[in-house]
């Protein structure tokens, strides 16, 4: 069962976010606004304060969030972002959070990888009452270390200035992020990295292999199976973050919602899929109303 708090304990390990990279701004809060999701401000990022070459707008859910990024400046984090759209527009981004980033940083040199320094991540929000500060730690690996993405764990400082309920409610009915599903040429090999990354077992499915957590999965399968399990999206090359799983209470409600705002959306079984708007890139999200309706969660 995942746990029901925000954030981890120590010793937990929780699926926080995962972001989109996207060319504006503008046409990414658009659509995200467009999906049904209720978007915060664009918000810039600074760690010590020089920019990070990234900014964001997120839609915060009661469990977790989706964050969509854009360049900002010509920095390494910038250039990555780039290098990511030359691939698909999308998601290219899977963070997990814990209680201590540095412990995990150091638990990840142990593990084999060529850990990146620390980052002191900040971000300005506005608040019902005035301005505050969005702080993180985050530890993250040298690029090409998990060829997924951009894989990182970090840890929240300021829960109540990320997590403002004004921004908790959406009309299409989500809740928090589930699991993120991850098209991959050899499923047992990158599990067996992710295994490394995040200290946690992985499981054979009908579909590939599961990482659980305790809270949210990582579900690594092969192109041909992704596109018979997720309707209508390409598979651009893998690996491909292409689809990530969304909770609510109702589908019906969801889509209802999802066709007004002009969305097309399937449902299969006790799942609902819907394409991302082109703002957001190539993917999908799985609504579903209990985690156990996943497929590789059965």
């Amino acid at each position: 069962m995942d746990s029901e708090r925000q954030l981890p304990l120590s010793g937990e390990l929780y699926l926080d976010h995962v972001a989109h990279f996207v060319a504006s701004r503008e046409e990414a809060a658009a659509g995200l606004t467009r999906a049904g999701f209720a978007p915060t401000p664009i918000s810039i990022q600074s760690d010590g304060g020089k920019l990070t070459g990234t900014g964001n707008v997120t839609a915060m859910m009661t469990r977790g969030y989706i964050e969509v990024l854009f360049k900002t400046a010509d920095t390494p984090l910038g250039q990555e972002l780039d290098r990511g759209l030359t691939q698909y527009p999308g998601v290219h981004l899977i963070a997990f959070s814990a209680a201590d980033a540095r412990a995990e940083n150091l638990r990840l040199k142990s593990a084999g990888f060529r850990a990146s320094p620390i980052v002191e991540l900040r971000r300005p929000v506005t608040t019902e009452t005035g301005n505050a500060e969005a702080a993180f730690t985050v530890a993250r690996v040298d690029s090409g270390q998990m060829a997924e993405g951009r894989i990182q764990i970090l840890t929240h400082h300021t829960e109540s200035a990320v997590w403002q309920p004004r921004w908790l409610t959406h009309p299409n009915g989500a809740k928090g992020l589930l699991d993120v599903v991850v098209a991959v040429s050899d499923a047992g090999e990158a599990a067996a990295r992710f295994v490394r990354f995040t200290d946690r077992g992985s499981r054979a499915s009908s579909l590939g292999r599961t990482i659980r957590l305790e809270r949210g999965a990582v579900h690594l399968t092969d192109a041909a199976t992704f596109s018979s399990l997720v309707p209508g999206v390409p598979v651009p090359g893998v690996p491909f973050i292409g689809a990530y799983a969304i909770h609510t209470d109702s589908l019906i409600a969801t889509a209802q919602e999802l066709r007004s705002r002009g969305n097309m959306v399937e449902q299969r079984g006790r799942m609902l899929f819907a394409q991302f708007p082109k703002e957001l890139g190539i993917g999908a999200w799985i609504f579903v109303e209990r985690p156990n309706d996943l497929p590789w969660r059965a």
